[in-house]
């Protein structure tokens, strides 16, 4: 696989149906922003609530539309091991140039049973095609190790790549450690990119972002000048992005009749809530995700406000390709009236 920006598209759709046309205008905002790649059906693009003819056509829409622009990755990944391998076969079927693999979910297997038992079944039956483990214990309760992930990159030459999402240091460490100096790792959590691709024992390469679906000029150029150890200048681009980056999960404390509530805004809700605000094509979340707490939307609010407000240039493609004033639509309530709940 090539090293570099990689980016997960958000899947648009009303509560029933996938809005085709809107997807296609996202991956060609995408493409003419020069990003390197598209993950189709990731986390961002809310997988667990498609069916998978849904899942399969959206797959086959990103890749017919990203096909000789930047390099297509299908999230193929399950609890269930015979559905990764049909959903992979479907996917390949489609032209992806890659695979994502998340770690099975809820039954909890151990490390070695997600190497012998998961990818790696996945990678001897389709042996032509890149394979990526996604690491991300805070959403499955299960997690491949850096010790099985060094095994798989001898056994399978075709998983040589592992999206990060542990938000551990050591852990990655541990990674480059183990797989040694070819390895690619991508972080998995945009906020920590930059201190991974600059850690000179991780080493990262690239990201799979979520904030890209918004910004993917500054956070592709932000990894390319990392690429190039510019890191001064990386440095601005993180700075400036960091409060979209605080977006991918929104943390408030609600008051309810019997006291004060913790709740908890996670991917994707609060971009999608931010791509509504702005005018780009989404739609709501498919249930159980709902909307986001009046609190919440003002930390949404908040932080557009302050990057439009120091850096307009991180919206400005945004503005540009769909159209749409974003200084006008950050300021009128009109545009989040609807986005939020209106009690607890």
């Amino acid at each position: 696989m090539r090293a570099g920006s990689y980016t997960a598209i958000i899947t648009p759709f009303t509560q029933t149906s996938v809005d085709y046309d809107g997807l296609a205008q996202l991956v060609n905002f995408q493409i003419k922003n020069g990003i390197t790649g598209i993950l189709a059906m990731g986390t961002t693009g809310e997988s667990p609530t498609l069916t998978w003819a849904e899942h399969n056509r959206v797959i086959q829409e990103v890749s017919e539309n990203s096909k000789n622009h930047c390099l297509c990755i299908a999230g193929t990944g399950s609890n269930n091991t015979n559905e990764a391998l049909a959903a992979t076969e479907q996917a390949i079927r489609a032209g992806v140039d890659a695979v994502l693999l998340v770690d099975p979910y809820y039954n909890g297997p151990s490390s070695l049973e997600i190497r012998k038992e998961y990818v790696e079944p996945v990678a001897k039956t389709f042996p032509s095609t890149d394979i990526i483990p996604y690491v991300i214990p805070g959403r499955t309760g299960a997690q491949l190790l850096p010790e099985d992930l060094a095994i798989l990159a001898e056994t399978c030459p075709n998983v040589r790549a592992v999206k990060e999402a542990t938000g551990n240091l050591e852990n990655m460490k541990r990674t480059r450690k183990c797989c040694g100096k070819d390895y690619t790792i991508l972080s998995g959590d945009d906020g920590m990119t930059f201190d991974m691709m600059t850690d000179p024992e991780i080493k990262a390469t690239g990201v799979i972002s979520v904030i890209s679906n918004i910004a993917p000029k500054a956070v592709g150029d932000m990894v390319n000048l990392l690429i190039e150890g510019r890191f001064a200048e990386a440095e601005k681009y993180h700075t400036a992005l960091l409060p979209l980056f605080d977006l991918v999960t929104v943390k408030t404390k609600e008051q309810t009749p019997y006291g004060e509530a913790f709740c908890r805004a996670r991917n994707p809700l609060a971009v999608k809530t931010l791509m509504n605000i702005l005018g780009m094509p989404s739609g709501p979340c498919r249930r159980p995700m709902g909307k986001m707490t009046r609190s919440g939307i003002e930390q949404v609010l908040s932080a557009v406000r302050q990057v439009q407000s120091g850096n307009p240039e991180i919206l400005a493609p945004a503005a540009e390709f769909f159209n749409i004033d974003i200084a006008a639509r950050i300021h009128d309530p009109k545009n989040w009236e609807s986005l939020f709940y209106k009690t607890y």
